[in-house]
């Protein structure tokens, strides 16, 4: 049976309140860390240019149903022919996005100082946290937990009969490392530069080639089969009249 424990009020005062406000005050302080290593870099136009012709070519399939079927070959044909589609990508032409980001060494050092100010923040502050308020409960939540969340909460805590509810003070670390994202969202504004998880997906998303975009939105345009929805615009008003009406 899991023990309740009764936190002393000096945890909340000088462990978890301090460990709260650092974390904020640490994303804040590495936004504008991040903003002055920023470099000013003039968008690629061939990649702009592409990011445009797929969110038309989605547009397309999105509303493919609500234009005429001549129409609607006729704009995919615009993008998927194999001559001069917009969509159509020849092969040789594909560039290895590896390649292209260590050519250009402005891009490689960018995405060096972007790593650096995401790693060694979050490095000095688990080493600060791990020394300092190792092995304390700082918190509980005010509802039940089943025990998959055990290794989540109670991280640095051995003891299999303490209630799951209860937070660890490294477990509560990672909880504002991940948890903030809204809050800085309101004091930083939307694009901020604090996201850790946007940032651990793009660093997972390294070297992604940006021609095999095409070449899916190309294949998922191909196979969409139209139903133009406007005949059937009339019987779908009367059907809702009567039941209006009804």
């Amino acid at each position: 049976m899991a023990e309740d424990l009764v936190l002393d009020t000096a945890i909340r005062d000088w462990v978890l309140i301090p460990l709260s406000v650092v974390m904020v005050l640490i994303g804040v302080l590495r936004y504008f860390v991040s903003k002055l290593m920023r470099s000013d870099q003039v968008p690629d136009s061939k990649i702009v240019k592409e990011g445009q012709i797929i969110i038309r070519a989605r547009n397309l399939r999105a509303a493919a149903n609500f234009i005429p079927a001549k129409s609607f070959r006729a704009r995919r044909y615009y993008y998927s022919n194999e001559e001069n589609g917009l969509l159509h990508v020849p092969k040789g032409q594909a560039q290895n996005a590896q390649a292209q980001m260590f050519s250009d060494p402005n891009m490689a050092m960018d995405m060096m100082k972007k790593n650096l100010s995401m790693i060694i923040p979050q490095t000095l502050t688990f080493a600060w946290v791990n020394f300092f308020f190792s092995g304390f409960v700082a918190a509980k939540i005010p509802f039940p937990l089943t025990q998959r969340f055990r290794a989540m909460l109670q991280n640095g805590i051995d003891l299999s009969t303490v209630d799951v509810s209860y937070v660890s003070s490294r477990s509560w670390y990672f909880l504002n490392l991940f948890g903030l994202r809204g809050l800085f969202s309101l004091i930083l504004g939307e694009e901020n530069a604090t996201d850790d998880t946007q940032r651990m997906m793009q660093m997972s998303g390294f070297g992604m080639d940006p021609t095999r975009s095409l070449g899916a939105e190309k294949d998922n345009l191909d196979i969409v089969q139209h139903d133009w929805a406007l005949p059937r615009f009339e019987h779908r008003a009367a059907a809702t009249l009567k039941k209006l009406l009804s």
